[in-house]
């Protein structure tokens, strides 16, 4: 197997314990420094990983043992920490979104380039058997030639569980950049790359109110849309409408239908790893459930960065930089289109990742 990858860690907020749960004790990756402006953060997180250095960003980015920075910062620090990073001669592993605007993005992806070094992102949850089931059914004629689709995300709003939500709703927040590199990459991973989009978003509310944690009460103000509703025109010719809010109780929506000539696809929410893909096909019985095909297995946060790492010359890593800058240009591209009321050509392109195959748990995880 070779000697182990060596990560740093910068930000470990609530998201950092999915990864840590991930990577801490993955064979074949080593965590071996933990940064974050709160430096008690840094200790409390040291102490639970074996040889693992509590450190500041600085020294974190200097330091030669480090080969893959995962950027787990908030969203409106992702593209600084990421190009810091690089130009320290790193791999990145960013969370989702890329960054909060396609020209930071772009910068990102391209310095990266020419540094001869990789980017990946989240989200890692469509390697997991529900969208890869879904893929294979798919690519396996199920559905007949696929023609249309739709994705719906409809929360209250995660101030309602988060204890710190002020970045949901500041610029870079909102229900599209943060919940929708889970349904887009589901939808490109299925249908292919989007060449233009048209969109129109709301914002109904100039506040929320914090649900709860030490700031219970306290009311933070909504600089951004809060529900988007879009189509997206894929290079096939498919259609696929999306809608992300912040602004709903819950909805009976399946999270992804997709609607082929022979027969329609209802895919598991892309938030998660698994979840039953079922199929209608025309002229049957109704629905079935379609046995898990493809996809990692019982996936965890993470799963992307071991991905990229087993990633060699001949397959690229399935959660990399074109992807999620690819991701990043519909998501700007749809704002841009409602904020404008016109239809928006996208500027970036991506061939979609290769498919997983079924593999079992333990071989994902080293075992």
């Amino acid at each position: 197997m070779g000697d182990p990858h060596r990560v740093g860690i910068v930000g470990l907020g609530v998201i950092s314990r999915a990864y840590l749960d991930t990577l801490a004790h993955h064979p074949e990756i080593s965590i071996v420094a933990v940064a974050d402006l709160d430096a008690t953060r840094s200790a409390e997180a040291a102490a639970t990983i074996p040889g693992a250095a509590a450190v500041g960003v600085a020294d974190l980015l200097a330091r030669p043992d480090v080969q893959t920075v995962l950027n787990l910062t908030i969203p409106a620090a992702h593209a600084e920490l990421s190009l810091a990073a690089i130009d320290a001669g790193k791999h990145v592993y960013v969370e989702k979104p890329l960054a909060v605007t396609f020209p930071d993005g772009r910068a990102v992806v391209d310095r990266a380039a020419a540094a001869g070094v990789r980017v990946g992102c989240a989200p890692d949850t469509v390697l997991g058997t529900g969208t890869q089931t879904a893929r294979a059914a798919i690519d396996g004629g199920l559905i007949g030639r696929p023609l249309a689709a739709s994705a719906v995300m409809v929360t209250p709003g995660h101030e309602r569980w988060h204890p710190h939500p002020d970045f949901y709703y500041a610029p870079g927040g909102g229900p599209l950049l943060d919940m929708g590199p889970y349904y887009l990459s589901a939808l490109i991973h299925l249908l292919g790359p989007v060449r233009a989009v048209t969109a129109a978003a709301s914002r109904l509310r100039p506040e929320r109110v914090v649900g709860s944690g030490p700031r219970l009460g306290q009311r933070i103000p909504v600089q951004v849309d809060t529900h988007v509703s879009g189509v997206l025109e894929h290079a096939s010719g498919v259609l696929s409408t999306i809608t992300t809010s912040f602004d709903g109780v819950t909805t009976t929506a399946a999270p992804i239908e997709v609607h082929g000539e022979t027969g329609t696809l209802a895919v598991p929410d892309p938030n998660y790893f698994d979840g039953e893909v079922r199929l209608c096909p025309l002229g049957g019985d109704g629905w079935r459930v379609l046995p898990p095909s493809a996809g990692y297995r019982e996936g965890a946060r993470g799963l992307g960065l071991i991905d990229a790492v087993r990633a060699d010359a001949t397959r690229a890593p399935r959660a990399g930089g074109d992807l999620a800058l690819h991701v990043l240009d519909t998501m700007t591209g749809l704002l841009r289109a409602a904020a404008e009321g016109r239809r928006i050509a996208l500027t970036t392109t991506v061939r979609r990742p290769s498919p997983v195959p079924l593999t079992p748990t333990g071989e994902w995880q080293g075992r």
